[in-house]
């Protein structure tokens, strides 16, 4: 596990500020902080050395890509040492967005987007069955209703 950042208030307004828009300039978060441009660059900079911000993004709407079928499929592994070949199978296929190896029901967890539910179908027949798994459950996303970043922790001063 990473080893914790403390966090100063500076770091904390900067990064409340970012984190709800990757794309403001420096200049302007330097002025709702009260600090110079080039301070901001040295503390963006620090965070990212730290691993406490991993880069930027942009967000792909994927149903205006033609994705309108979005999926979580539980996956229970036939032997527990197949778990690398199962992953790195999964690795090659870009339907598969996400994976957890995770504690309770499944083995595997993953998400998935389909053009629809007859290219879910397809999907699982050509790219999971063919894995050799004990089974598989799959849950379709009926509708998103919260999705958020964690919330940046206000400064705790001592």
């Amino acid at each position: 596990m990473s080893k914790y950042h403390e966090l100063d208030e500076l770091d904390v307004k900067i990064l409340k500020l970012i984190v709800d828009n990757a794309r403001i300039p420096f200049l302007e978060v330097a002025r709702e902080c009260n600090v110079s441009g080039a301070a901001i660059h040295q503390r963006v900079q620090k965070l990212t050395k730290a691993g406490v911000l991993k880069g930027s993004e942009f967000i792909v709407d994927v149903e205006k890509m033609g994705y309108s079928t979005c999926a979580y499929i539980g996956l229970f592994l036939s032997q527990a040492d197949s778990y690398t070949e199962i992953v790195g199978a999964l690795k090659k296929v870009p339907q598969v967005v996400e994976c957890y190896y995770t504690t309770g029901k499944y083995d595997l967890l993953i998400k998935v987007y389909a053009e629809n539910n007859h290219d879910l179908l397809r999907f699982i027949q050509e790219n999971i069955m063919p894995l050799g798994l004990a089974r598989t459950e799959t849950l379709v996303c009926l509708r998103e209703s919260i999705k958020r970043k964690l919330p940046i922790p206000s400064f705790k001063r001592d």
